[in-house]
């Protein structure tokens, strides 16, 4: 399974790296396989384990602010593994070349 998930701190002004800093840290330590982009996370693991990393981001940032949103999408698909690299992977396929990084 993967997941696709941002959290934005309502009413923390314009630049918000310090919240994203804080979350990618949980993340990180997670041990899950990820991959940040500039909009969200990409997170691959199991639904449990995936959710448990997502919840204590959420929590770690709603520690710092009145309000947060967390925004989740959820790609499950049996019998697969590294999603994140088979998905990228099939689309420069059918391209005949690779993608920026």
């Amino acid at each position: 399974m993967i997941v696709e998930f941002s959290i934005l701190p309502v009413g923390e002004g314009v630049s918000v790296s310090q919240y994203v800093a804080k979350a990618l840290e949980i993340v990180d330590r997670s041990g899950l396989k990820y991959q940040f982009t500039p909009m969200g996370t990409i997170l691959e693991g199991s639904y449990d384990e995936l959710m448990t990393t997502i919840k204590k981001c959420h929590g770690a940032v709603l520690e710092d602010c009145e309000r947060v949103v967390t925004t989740i999408k959820i790609d499950d698909r049996k019998g697969k593994e590294d999603a994140i690299e088979r998905k990228v992977q099939s689309v420069e396929d059918q391209l005949g070349k690779e993608l920026q990084k």
